[in-house]
Order: structure tokens, then C-alpha cells, then sequence
């Protein structure tokens, strides 16, 4: 253990920036991250925000009746929670050979889990209002593979 200078005992492994609460304010979210047209991502908890090791967590805003480009996120695990709006995301189920379109329809308060590599969209039906949605991910950076169609033909997966 080592003493810090306000005087505090912590491990002597633990780096001064993570011996303290990161706060980031809306107005700090960052709008520099990697983008997918149709919606806007904006990072919040990252490595280069905040020096997290292994989370990744913002916003992605899709305007009214708009649908963003597909894509996957590669090895990470995507978690998602409708703030507002009714969005509604989109991927490939096989239905006995078939690949059929299937439509997660959600509502504010909603959660969606994602598993790495699913190519999948993001879709607002709404003439109106923006759809918000908060999102978690298992890596420290939003990795974001845009695609050209929502089967897996273009998904290059790499080991975890």
C-alpha cells in the first residue's frame, strides 16, 4: 500500500488516474468516435475518455424516419437501453435455410443485447422523434464494422 498525498492508503498497482470517479457531463460526451451513416454515436465512459480498460458506453442518436447503414461490432457484446423513442433494430435470423429480416421493436425503458459480430441496423419509423438509446460494450473503444447487407458474407471475425 502506498499513501497518497491527500493521505489516503490505496494498492501501489493502482494508478494515480484510477484511484478516482470519472464524471462526464453532456456536454462532455464526444462526438469523435467511429460513425455509421443514419445515426450519430456519442462516447461517454471509453480509454481515451476516462482510461477504462474494458468498457465502452455513450448515446447513438437516429433522427426520424431514418435507418442507419448495417453493421456489427466485432468481439464485443453491445448492450442497449431506449431512452426515447420507439427504435426498432434489425438482423438476419435463419428460418430452416432461409434467412429471414427480423424486427426488435422497442419502447423507452426497453433493453437489447447484441452478440459480437451480428451484422444488424438501427432503424426510427417515427415521422417525428429522434430515437435515443443508451449503450454499453464490452471493449474499452466503439468498434463499428459498417457493411453492405445485413448477412454475415462480410463479417471477418477474429479471435477474442
Amino acid at each position: 500500500m502506498v499513501r497518497t498525498a491527500s493521505g489516503v492508503l490505496v494498492p501501489a498497482d493502482i494508478d494515480p488516474f484510477h484511484r478516482v470517479l470519472h464524471h462526464v457531463a453532456p456536454a462532455g460526451l464526444v462526438g469523435d468516435t467511429t460513425q455509421t451513416s443514419g445515426m450519430r454515436r456519442l462516447e461517454a465512459i471509453s480509454g481515451k475518455t476516462v482510461g477504462s480498460s474494458s468498457l465502452w458506453m455513450g448515446q447513438t442518436h437516429v433522427p426520424a424516419e431514418t435507418a442507419s447503414a448495417n453493421h456489427h461490432h466485432g468481439a464485443s457484446e453491445t448492450a442497449i437501453y431506449v431512452v426515447s423513442g420507439h427504435p426498432v433494430f434489425v438482423f438476419l435470423e435463419v428460418d430452416g435455410d432461409q434467412p429471414v429480416e427480423t424486427h426488435v421493436e422497442t419502447s423507452p425503458g426497453d433493453y437489447v443485447f447484441v452478440p459480437p459480430w451480428v451484422p444488424h441496423r438501427e432503424e426510427n419509423p417515427d415521422p417525428a422523434d429522434e430515437a435515443v438509446v443508451v449503450i454499453a460494450r464490452t471493449t474499452q473503444e466503439a468498434i463499428v464494422v459498417n457493411l453492405a447487407g445485413l448477412d454475415w458474407r462480410e463479417v471477418e471475425r477474429t479471435r477474442r
